[in-house]
């Protein structure tokens, strides 16, 4: 009998030092799962988070143990366990988002997280105020609204999206190969209003991110359901009206369904109307087939059509020939659709191994009409092209989700392979008059391209360390039919480029957080280009460290600094007017980078976020290793309303420091300084308010180019500036109603 009291006093000992592992899920008020809950163990100071599906394990766990539950989004909470061996369902209920409680760890990203508080404070009704929201993002748009953005990052002209990789719940918005340019990002089709989180990162340091990620990527999460049905009428100026749908069908404990409907009609500040209007269709279906398993299926479907003033000359609005929002040639603009399917399948095979799978189709079609040079090329019809296709988008992705414990250190791992294939058929570029007429096809073909891939990405916690190695591997098939030429020979090429990673984190404290990021990263070439110049410079390669902190140096405070360090093998500018990729040879690019978040009090906060860069070619002389519009200065931030009574909104800020446009400096591209506003008010079922872009009504260039041209009743051409204008002071109103 005394053996085994002292047994049983043993065991309860054992337990109490040890404990037991707690398995338990984070719920909100709907029964849906939260990710990125923090629970605290108070007793042994471990600390864990929830995964996507609210899921977590916490070790060294014994009864009457009390855990802390905390998310930026929710109440906070503490609860005390009563049955080591249950699996616990904890409820949280939504709150105000504070900064005095954001705890920097290096399972929430604190930038990402900043972003997504502006994304609830500021409305957006945009793609362009979307991405505005990633610190350092500048965007300008050239072609009537209906175009993909001009995007600037870390020292590089991006173009549409040579250089930054980005998606919508996995689906990549990239299009290799592109009629109108190498990496074409469209974001048009995501309504904004079915967003519930940005991520993005800059540099090529994640493994799960692939072509074009040398400056960064950004990924958009949409809702898995809403809470309430809504609908939203907005008006403004220049016969603006938008009207949105929201509609929850399906709301119970294991299955979701919504749809999200937009129309949007515009004709824009210019003399000639743009006659811009968008149609959008989302809807996501999200069940848990068992305890284990859940299916979610989206579909979406967008089509666009405008009218656009295209780039006019410096010199035209000087001399008087037209004013600011006038035209050379309004014949321009395009039309565009884009339709996506998208199959996601999660299992969790136990507490530690979770598959996530991934399936998409999209239907691309795209028809666009520009005029950058006017009566260069032919003085009596004029240089306006074409440029057009039909393109269709398959991949999957499975991906193995890992966690190990090894005495004091937590492992976890993503193992993944992966695949895409574009196929753009009819791609093609012609010579044309007033849309109306072709007057020669200049190219005209079928692009194949396949992209195969994996991935395996490490981490190892010790302490307060984070070890992060990773590796990508990717392997491209570049296949193209000339429909022009009967030559079909070496119309083929095919190409593997492996990708290191390095990334090292150190929590100081729950206040500090010190890293190091390294890798290695590329972008393609487009298909044409690769099997014109038989197989060179096909996927050149970037290389790229950040070196910098995130610190709380108070309860109301957050700053985050980098230095960082890019040199690309192969700088790639899309000349589309030519149909050709120009191989502009090696660049470096160095910056700082620094942001600011400051509570004043619980209603009201200020951000800011300054960019540095560096940016030369490498091989040219000194004087004359400009890379044209290239920004070396970029400033965005704000003072903003969080809900006092009701009320939020915001006084926000961008600038854009004047640059090269050319290669010695002798053109330049003028600089700006932007200045929006928003006020809303919400009560229980209401919402309305009103937007002001431009708020001070400043005259300024959205997109500006360097380019060679000779307007009708000119005998000789010029290279200057031309450019797009920016919107002038523009107001909108919009009520919303939920029911």
């Amino acid at each position: 009998m005394k053996q085994k009291r002292l047994f049983i006093l043993f065991t309860i000992l054992f337990q109490t030092s040890y404990g037991q592992n707690l398995k338990g899920y984070i719920l909100d008020s709907s029964h849906k799962p939260i990710q990125e809950v923090y629970i605290f163990h108070q007793k042994t100071g471990n600390h864990v988070h929830t995964n996507l599906d609210g899921f977590f394990t916490i070790t060294n766990v014994s009864e009457n143990d009390v855990l802390t539950i905390s998310h930026i989004s929710y109440e906070s909470k503490t609860v005390t366990i009563k049955n080591i061996d249950d699996i616990i369902k904890i409820y949280l209920t939504e709150r105000e988002i504070k900064i005095p409680e954001i705890v920097i760890n290096p399972s929430i990203n604190a930038l990402n997280l900043f972003t997504n508080i502006d994304l609830q404070v500021n409305p957006v009704n945009s793609s362009q105020e979307i991405l505005r929201k990633v610190p350092g993002l500048i965007i300008g748009q050239h072609a009537g609204g209906g175009k993909a953005e001009q995007l600037f990052l870390r020292g590089f002209d991006l173009d549409h999206g040579t250089d930054i990789t980005i998606d919508v719940d996995g689906i990549p918005v990239n299009m290799v190969s592109h009629a109108h340019g190498q990496g074409y990002a469209d974001l048009h089709f995501l309504i904004p209003e079915t967003i519930q989180k940005i991520n993005f990162g800059k540099g090529s340091y994640y493994a799960d991110q692939g072509n074009f990620s040398t400056a960064g990527h950004v990924s958009f999460a949409t809702k898995d359901y809403v809470k309430d049905s809504s609908v939203k009428l907005e008006i403004g100026q220049f016969n603006t009206s938008r009207f949105l749908g929201l509609f929850n069908l399906l709301n119970d404990t294991d299955n979701s369904a919504y749809v999200a409907s937009e129309l949007l009609m515009t004709d824009g500040p210019f003399d000639s109307p743009q006659n811009f209007n968008r149609i959008n269709i989302f809807g996501k279906y999200k069940t848990q087939l068992n305890k284990n398993d859940k299916l979610a299926i989206t579909l979406s479907h967008f089509t666009s059509s405008w009218d656009a003033s295209g780039q006019i000359p410096q010199r035209a609005v000087d001399n008087g020939l037209i004013d600011r929002f006038g035209a050379i040639d309004d014949t321009e603009g395009g039309l565009t659709s884009r339709s996506n399917f998208l199959l996601n399948y999660d299992k969790q095979l136990n507490s530690n191994t979770l598959i996530k799978n991934r399936v998409y189709y999209s239907k691309y079609n795209f028809e666009l009409y520009s005029n950058f040079t006017f009566f260069l090329e032919d003085p009596v019809n004029g240089d306006q092209i074409k440029q057009q296709e039909s393109r269709d988008i398959f991949g999957f992705l499975s991906e193995i989700n890992k966690k190990y414990s090894y005495k004091n250190t937590q492992i976890s791992t993503q193992t993944a392979i992966g695949y895409r294939r574009d196929k753009s058929n009819a791609n093609e570029l012609s010579h044309t008059l007033n849309r109306k007429t072709t007057l020669n096809q200049i190219q005209f073909g079928n692009i194949d391209e396949t992209n195969f891939f994996g991935y395996i990405n490490t981490e190892f916690k010790i302490k307060k360390w984070i070890i992060n190695p990773a590796l990508r591997l990717d392997h491209f098939k570049f296949i193209y039919n000339d429909l022009l030429s009967e030559d079909y020979t070496n119309n083929q090429e095919q190409k593997s480029i492996l990708s290191p990673k390095l990334n090292i984190l150190y929590n100081q404290s729950k206040n500090l957080q010190l890293y190091l990021k390294s890798g290695k990263g590329f972008h393609s070439n487009d298909t044409r280009g690769v099997i014109s110049q038989s197989g060179i410079k096909i996927l050149p390669a970037s290389y790229g460290a950040d070196l910098g902190f995130i610190w709380s140096p108070s309860s109301k405070l957050i700053v985050n600094t980098a230095a960082w360090y890019l040199y690309l093998d192969q700088e790639f500018v899309y000349v589309g007017d030519a149909g050709i990729v120009e191989p502009s040879g090696k660049t470096s690019r160095k910056g700082l980078d620094f942001g600011l978040r400051y509570h004043i009090n619980n209603w009201l906060f200020f951000n800011n976020n300054i960019n540095y860069t560096h940016a030369r070619t490498i091989d040219e002389e000194k004087g004359n290793d400009y890379i044209p519009l290239a920004p070396d200065l970029t400033l965005t931030g704000g003072l903003n309303l969080l809900n006092r009574n009701g009320f939020y909104g915001g006084l926000n800020y961008r600038y854009l420091k004047s640059r090269p446009a050319n290669e010695d400096n002798s053109i330049v591209a003028k600089g700006y300084f932007i200045t929006d506003f928003n006020l809303g008010k919400k009560w229980k079922n209401f919402d309305v308010g009103i937007t002001i872009n431009n708020l001070f009504n400043s005259d300024w260039n959205e997109t500006q180019f360097a380019t060679e041209s000779r307007l009708e009743n000119e005998t000789e051409s010029v290279e200057e500036i031309h450019f797009t204008p920016g919107t002038p002071f523009y107001l909108k109103s919009y009520i919303l109603y939920k029911f």
